[in-house]
C-alpha cells in the first residue's frame, strides 16, 4: 500500500470518511487560491471539527513525515493558503481545512472578549459581538469568508487598524496544535499577564509555519455611539494626509482612512458601484470619524476648511454605498485584467506616501508591455495595495522587482498586512537581515523540526 493510502486510512479513523477528500473534483476548490495565480497539489483534503481531531491529524502526519498546508477561508493574496505545486511521492501532502470549525463562544461582556474556533468568519464573530452591544475590532472587505485562524496567521490589518491596531493587538489568548500534535493553550482574559514569552503574539503572523491555530480569544470593543463617513475628491496625496491630521486636531477620532485613485474609482464604477462624488479628481480619501457632539457638523466643518479638496459627500455610518466604492476594488480589479493580477501589499513611512504613490503609478510606463497600475490602501498607516493589471505572466517577477525596488528606496516594507506566503519568499532579504532570518529559521526548527507545516511559506 502506498504511504499516502496508509495515511488516508488513518486520517479517516479520526475525522470520518466524508471528511477526507481525495476525489480531484471535490478537492479542486481547495487547491487554488483566491487570485487564481497559485495552484497546488495534495494527496487529500482533511476537514477536522475539533482541536482534538486536529491534534490527532497532526500527530499522524508527523509520524508519517507528511507535510501539512493549513487553510481557512482561502482569501489570502500571497499563495500561502494552498500547498506546493508539486507533490513529493515520498512525502505525502495534506491540506488541513478549518471550514468545519466554526463555533463561537458566548461573549464575556465584562471582560469584553469572545472565543472562536479558527474557521469562524470575521462577519460571524462581529455579529456575535453585536448581540452583546460590542464590536469585533478587525474589519476586512472579505469579512464574510476570512476566518479567525486566517487573520491571526497573517496578522491582518484591515480598515480599522488606524484606530484599533492589527490582529496581534486583538489576541488575548490562543489554542494551537504544535507540529508534534501537542496542544498549546494560552487562554486568559487577563489584561496583564507577563509570564514568559508572548507565544500568542509569536503565532500571530507566522502564516501556519509554527503551529495550527484552532481557537482564538479575541478582544472586543465598544462601538462608537455615532459616526459619519466622508469621501472627498482631492488633488494630492498630501491633502489626504493633512485631512487625517486635521481631524485628530479637531478632536475627532479617525476610525478608518482609505485612499483611492481615479483609475480605481472608474473601474469599480464600470462594475456597478456609484461614483462617490459629483466631481472627479486624481485621488479620493474616505474617512470614517466619530466624536462627541454634532459629529456631522464637525466633519462638515473639517471638510470645508481643507485646501485642495474639490468635492465631498458625507453620510451617517455605516454608509455602505460609500464604503462599497472602496471595498469593490479587489473584485473589480480581478475581473478587469487579462492576466492574473500582480498584487503587492506594501507600506512606506507616511511622510513618503506622496512620492511613493507617484513612483508606483509610473510602473506601467516602461513601454515594454501593457501594464495598468491601480493603487489604493490604508493611508493612515502608510499601507498601499499595488495592483498591476494585464502583466504578461512571464514578466510578473520583473514588475515585482521594480515595485520592491521603489519600496526599498522609500524605506518601506514588502509586506504590510497580507503576509509573505509563497509569493514573496524570494524577496524577504529586502526587509530582514541575515541575522534576523537566521533567528526566524531557528524558531521554525525548534517548533517544527521536520519542517512539515506550510512548506515553502515565508522561507521558500
Amino acid at each position: 500500500m502506498r504511504a499516502a493510502d496508509t495515511l488516508q486510512a488513518s486520517l479517516r479513523e479520526v475525522v470520518g470518511d466524508a471528511n477526507v477528500l481525495t476525489d480531484p473534483d471535490a478537492m479542486a476548490g481547495f487547491l487554488v487560491d483566491w487570485t487564481g495565480a497559485y495552484r497546488g497539489e495534495a494527496d487529500a483534503v482533511v476537514r477536522p471539527r475539533t482541536t482534538d481531531e486536529v491534534s490527532a491529524v497532526v500527530r499522524i502526519c508527523s509520524g508519517a513525515g507528511a507535510r501539512i498546508c493549513v487553510q481557512g477561508g482561502n482569501t489570502g493574496l500571497v499563495g500561502g493558503s494552498v500547498p506546493p505545486a508539486r507533490r513529493d511521492p515520498e512525502r505525502p501532502t495534506i491540506l488541513l481545512s478549518t471550514s468545519r470549525m466554526t463555533d463561537i463562544d458566548e461573549v464575556d461582556v465584562i471582560g469584553r472578549c469572545v472565543g472562536a474556533q479558527a474557521g469562524a468568519t470575521v462577519a460571524a464573530i462581529d455579529a456575535r459581538a453585536a448581540q452583546a452591544g460590542l464590536a469585533f475590532p478587525i474589519d476586512l472587505a472579505s469579512r464574510e469568508s476570512a476566518t479567525a485562524g486566517g487573520v491571526v496567521s497573517t496578522n491582518a490589518g484591515g480598515t480599522r487598524m488606524i484606530r484599533r491596531g492589527n490582529t496581534r493587538s486583538q489576541v488575548l489568548g490562543i489554542e494551537a496544535v504544535l507540529a508534534d500534535g501537542r496542544v498549546l493553550r494560552r487562554w486568559t482574559s487577563l489584561i496583564k499577564d507577563n509570564v514568559g514569552y508572548d507565544l500568542p503574539g509569536l503565532l500571530a503572523g507566522s502564516e501556519g509555519t509554527l503551529a495550527v491555530v484552532t481557537r482564538v480569544l479575541f478582544r472586543l470593543v465598544v462601538p462608537p455611539a455615532s459616526a459619519v463617513v466622508a469621501v472627498a475628491a482631492v488633488d494630492h496625496v498630501q491633502t489626504a494626509i493633512d485631512l487625517i491630521g486635521a481631524a485628530s486636531s479637531q478632536g475627532l477620532t479617525v476610525e478608518a482612512a482609505e485612499l483611492m485613485t481615479e483609475a480605481g474609482i472608474a473601474l469599480v464604477h464600470e462594475h456597478g458601484q456609484r461614483h462617490p462624488t459629483a466631481s472627479r479628481a486624481p485621488f479620493y480619501v474616505l474617512l470614517e470619524v466619530c466624536g462627541p457632539g454634532d459629529i456631522e457638523a464637525a466633519t462638515a466643518e473639517l471638510l470645508s476648511g481643507t485646501d485642495g479638496l474639490a468635492d465631498a459627500v458625507l453620510e451617517p455610518a455605516p454608509a455602505r454605498a460609500l464604503w462599497g466604492a472602496r471595498e469593490s476594488h479587489t473584485e473589480s480589479i480581478a475581473r478587469s485584467s487579462a492576466t492574473p493580477v500582480v498584487k503587492l501589499d506594501i507600506s512606506v513611512p507616511i511622510r513618503a506616501l506622496p512620492e511613493a504613490f507617484a513612483d508606483l503609478a509610473g510602473v506601467g510606463d516602461s513601454g515594454d508591455f501593457d501594464c495598468r497600475p491601480v493603487l489604493f490602501g490604508h493611508v493612515g498607516d502608510g499601507n498601499i495595495h499595488v495592483n498591476l493589471l494585464d502583466v504578461p505572466v512571464e514578466r510578473a517577477g520583473d514588475v515585482t522587482d521594480t515595485v520592491f525596488g521603489i519600496v526599498s528606496a522609500h524605506g518601506g516594507s514588502i509586506s504590510a498586512e497580507h503576509g509573505i506566503g509563497r509569493a514573496k519568499a524570494r524577496w524577504t532579504h529586502l526587509g530582514r537581515s541575515d541575522v534576523d532570518l537566521d533567528a526566524m529559521r531557528a524558531i521554525k526548527s525548534a517548533l517544527d523540526p521536520q519542517w512539515l507545516l506550510n512548506p515553502g511559506v515565508i522561507f521558500g
